[in-house]
C-alpha cells in the first residue's frame, strides 16, 4: 500500500513513523499547509511533497492519511472518498454532527476503506479488555469505569479550536465506553468545572468532568477527566461483572515495582499519548492496511466517530442544561 499523510505536524509525524515500521506500506508523499514542514518530514522517509490536490490526483497512491487540523478533516476526507483513495482519518471527521453527517454521505457515494483514529482500540491492554469481556471472562458486565487525564493543560487558545473538552479528549473514552459496553447508549449526564487554569474557563471550557453513562440494559459507565495529572498520563479502564473484574493499568517504561522496608514504589506512568499509545498507533496502521487488503471493515468505523460525537453533543447539553440527556434527543 502506498500511502499520502496528509499533515506534518506532531500527530502527523507519529503516523509517518508509524508507516515507515509497517513491511507492506510505503510513505509516498506528505502534504503540510506549511511547505517545510513536508519537505522535511518527506525528506526523512524518502517520500514527495506535495500539494493535497496532487495527492488526490495521482492514481499511484492508494491511501490517505489525514492528520491536518480538525477544521480540513472533512473536506479533506471527501476529496479522498472521491479520488477512490482509502482513508484513515485522526478524530474528529468534524466538530458539528450536521457537517460530519455531510462527509458520511459523500463515504455512501464513493464507498472506500475508511478508518477512524480512535486509537485506543488497538492498544495491546484495552484490546486485552474487550477480548475477556466478548470471552465472558467476567460474566455479564454491569459497570464500566474509565480514567483518563492528561498530564498538563493545553493553551487556553487551543480550546477554542478544538472544540471543547468533551469533543476533543473525552470523544476517546466515549468510543471506549461504546466499544467495552457493546450496547447502545441511552442517556448522558456530565458535570463539569474549571479548577486548574481559569484562562481554560474564561474560553468557556472546563478542565474537568465526571460523566455517567446509561445503557438501553441500564449498565452503568463512569468517565472522569482531568487536563492535569502531575504524575503523568493517567489512563485506565475497569470493567466489574458478575463474575469478577478486569482492569487495565497505566503504562511505565518498565512496570518495574519496588518492595523494601519503606514500602512500594512504582514507576511513573509514561507522560503522554505519544508515549503511551506508540504501539497502538501502530497497530492502527497495521488494522487500516488489512481492511484495506481484506476488505473487511476497520476496527474502528466514520459511524463510531458519529456516534461518539453524538454524546459529545449530549455530554454539553447536559452540563449546560444541569440534567441528564437522552440519546434520542441528539440528531
Amino acid at each position: 500500500m502506498k500511502i499520502a499523510l496528509i499533515g506534518a505536524g506532531r500527530i502527523g509525524r507519529v503516523h509517518a513513523f508509524s508507516i515507515g515500521q509497517h513491511p507492506a506500506v510505503t510513505l509516498a508523499a506528505v502534504s503540510d499547509c506549511h511547505a517545510p514542514a513536508a519537505e522535511a518530514l518527506a525528506a526523512q522517509y524518502g517520500a514527495r511533497a506535495l500539494s493535497a490536490e496532487a495527492i488526490f490526483a495521482d492514481s499511484d497512491i492508494d491511501a490517505v492519511l489525514i492528520a491536518s487540523s480538525t477544521p480540513t478533516h472533512a473536506e479533506y476526507l471527501e476529496q479522498a472518498a472521491r479520488a477512490g483513495k482509502a482513508i484513515l482519518c485522526e478524530k474528529p471527521i468534524a466538530l458539528d454532527l450536521a457537517r460530519t453527517r455531510a462527509a458520511l454521505q459523500v463515504l455512501e457515494s464513493h464507498p472506500v476503506t475508511c478508518a477512524l483514529g480512535f486509537n485506543r482500540r488497538h492498544d495491546p491492554q484495552f484490546a486485552a479488555l474487550k477480548q475477556a469481556l466478548v470471552e465472558g471472562r467476567i460474566g455479564t458486565l454491569e459497570t464500566l469505569t474509565i480514567i483518563s487525564r492528561d498530564p498538563s493543560p493545553p493553551p487556553a487558545e487551543y480550546v477554542g479550536a478544538s472544540g471543547g473538552l468533551f469533543r476533543d479528549m473525552t470523544i476517546h473514552d466515549f468510543d471506549m465506553a461504546r466499544w467495552l459496553l457493546d450496547e447502545p447508549i441511552s442517556h448522558v449526564h456530565a458535570e463539569g468545572s474549571c479548577l486548574i487554569d481559569p484562562a481554560i474557563g474564561e474560553a468557556g471550557d472546563v478542565d474537568t468532568a465526571m460523566l455517567t453513562l446509561t445503557t438501553v440494559s441500564g449498565r452503568l459507565c463512569h468517565i472522569g477527566n482531568s487536563r492535569r495529572a502531575c504524575y503523568g498520563y493517567d489512563q485506565r479502564i475497569e470493567a466489574f461483572g458478575s463474575e469478577g473484574m478486569l482492569q487495565a493499568q497505566n503504562e511505565s517504561e518498565t512496570r518495574l515495582r519496588f518492595t523494601g522496608e519503606p514500602g512500594q514504589v512504582e514507576e511513573k506512568p509514561k507522560w503522554f499519548f505519544l508515549e503511551r499509545y506508540a504501539e497502538a498507533y501502530s497497530r492502527e496502521i497495521g488494522d487500516f492496511v488489512e481492511a484495506w487488503q481484506t476488505q473487511r471493515p476497520p476496527l474502528a468505523g466514520v459511524n463510531d466517530g458519529l456516534e461518539a460525537l453524538r454524546l459529545a453533543e449530549a455530554a454539553e447539553r447536559s452540563l449546560k442544561e444541569g440534567h441528564r440527556i437522552a440519546l434520542d434527543d441528539i440528531h
